[in-house]
């Protein structure tokens, strides 16, 4: 297309100009780019979104992707601070919490290996005009987007498998879930026997699987957010020619 136009610039020159050496002087010096079209952006759009989430959801996959990154590691909710603040004065109760810690981290790392399909089909169903907002939106339009598509897909992906590493009995007989009910059942009672200046106290209502669930999803959509943003301002991330032309505009 490029050269087409350059062509058509060089016939237009001849009405004007007797001599060809100087005709072509002219024209080599005409660098016209065709201008994208909103299919061609879209394309380009989507083969970007294709890259960055096969790498958020593969770097999430691999053995530590979620437990040695600060950033996403998935821990007990806060009301579980007592247990884990009391931990070394019950046998063996450390290594209950960090095996039960490495164990939900690990059932995250395994649902990440199983996400790219779900991204993938959010990417096939999107629209021009959805691509065409999402480049002329925030730097994590596209992460939003993937959200409102793909949210309750991932999470139905990650919920039995996070549940099936907290049901599962790690330390005599017990699991982190049963762990997780006996605590909040026994705080719950005691907190709703206190008068005067306790009775303000709050009962916790935190349902296990669905908030480390919630939590291993936050994590993989920040890193998602992470990729969107070095693609739109790291010429370096552009790993082919329509997506250098769609970001450069």
């Amino acid at each position: 297309m490029k050269k087409a136009i350059k062509y058509i610039a060089i016939l237009s020159l001849i009405l004007t100009f007797n001599s060809c050496a100087e005709l072509i002087q002219i024209a080599n010096t005409l660098e016209v780019d065709s201008p994208l079209s909103e299919s061609e952006i879209a394309n380009g759009l989507k083969e970007a979104l294709r890259v960055g989430t096969d790498s958020a959801a593969h770097r999430l996959s691999l053995k530590n992707g979620y437990f040695s990154d600060e950033a996403v590691k998935i821990l007990l909710p806060e009301e579980a601070s007592i247990i884990v603040d009391n931990a070394s004065k019950i046998p063996g109760g450390e290594k209950l919490i960090n095996d039960v810690i490495l164990s939900i981290n690990r059932a995250a790392e395994d649902a990440a290996k199983e996400a790219g399909p779900v991204f993938f089909k959010a990417i096939t169903d999107m629209t021009i005009s959805d691509a065409i907002n999402i480049l002329n939106g925030s730097d994590h339009a596209a992460t939003e987007y993937f959200k409102s598509k793909t949210y309750q897909s991932l999470f139905d992906l990650y919920s039995p498998k996070i549940q099936k590493s907290t049901t599962k009995k790690v330390l005599a007989g017990y699991s982190a879930t049963d762990t997780w009910n006996t605590l909040t059942k026994n705080y719950n009672q005691l907190a709703g026997s206190f008068v005067g200046q306790l009775a303000d106290l709050k009962k916790v209502d935190t349902e296990l699987n669905t908030y480390l669930t919630q939590k291993a999803l936050d994590g993989l959509f920040l890193k998602l957010a992470d990729e969107e943003l070095k693609i739109r301002k790291d010429p370096a991330a552009r790993v082919t020619e329509i997506l250098k032309r769609v970001f450069s505009k």
